[in-house]
Parts: C-alpha cells; structure tokens; sequence
C-alpha cells in the first residue's frame, strides 16, 4: 500500500516506484522540506519520530527553515545535525 503523501511532492520520480524503506532519509527530507501537516502526519505514521530524528541528524542537506524546524521538534541543537556541520565547513560566498 502506498503512502498518502501528495504526489506533488515527488514530481520528479514515479511515485508508485519509491522504495520507502530504501530510500527513507530522502523521503523524510523531501517531506519535511516541502510538505505540509497531513504529510507530516503520515510521515509520522509511517517511519516513527524516533525514525525520523535519527535520520534527519545524518542527512547531508536541509535549507534554513527545515533545519530550524526540526531542530526544535527534537530539541537539539542545530550543531549537532550532519548539514549543520558540512555547512560550516564548506561556506558560500558572500552575497555582498
């Protein structure tokens, strides 16, 4: 049975071929990125909080509000996560 998550959220790849279990970090990012509450909800149904902290605390990539978000669900601190990390280590360029 296939997750009720809103297809648009993963435009670019055949829905039905996403191997949930495989590719679970993607998933957790790409929901928590980019969905809403009832994706939230279902992505709690499926994966678990405890799933999903350890998970988001090993992904590469998150944007700002993402980060926050998250970090404040588990209430840990923003250094502790993966991309917190690599993004301190790799800064961008000024926009100035």
């Amino acid at each position: 049975m296939l997750p009720k998550f809103d297809p648009g959220l993963f435009w670019d790849v055949n829905f039905s071929d996403i191997e949930w279990e495989k590719n679970a970090r993607w998933v957790i990012a790409r929901v928590l990125s980019r969905g809403d509450l009832p994706d939230f909800h279902e992505l709690v149904r499926l994966y678990g909080l405890e799933r999903i902290k350890n998970e988001m605390l090993q992904v590469r990539f998150l944007d700002n509000k993402t980060l926050s978000f998250v970090a404040s669900l588990f209430d840990i601190p923003q250094e502790q996560f993966r991309c917190f990390k690599l993004k301190q280590s790799n800064p961008s360029l000024s926009p100035y």
